[in-house]
């Protein structure tokens, strides 16, 4: 393997580790739908079809 390989797969390692860090911290706050807009104001009915926007 050469210095190329390394390095990229340092790169991957570093983008896993911060999406999975974010993804920790994000459940800590209290966040039930990560990556909503309204993660904490919605109560974790992002997915539901009475709540959704396409629907009204």
């Amino acid at each position: 393997m050469s210095t190329v390989d390394y390095i990229a797969i340092a790169a991957v390692a570093l983008i896993l580790g911060a999406a999975i860090r974010h993804l920790v911290l994000a459940k800590k706050r209290g966040e039930k739908c990560i990556g909503c807009p309204y993660a904490k104001e919605c109560g974790g009915n992002c997915g539901n079809s009475k709540n959704s926007t396409k629907n009204k």
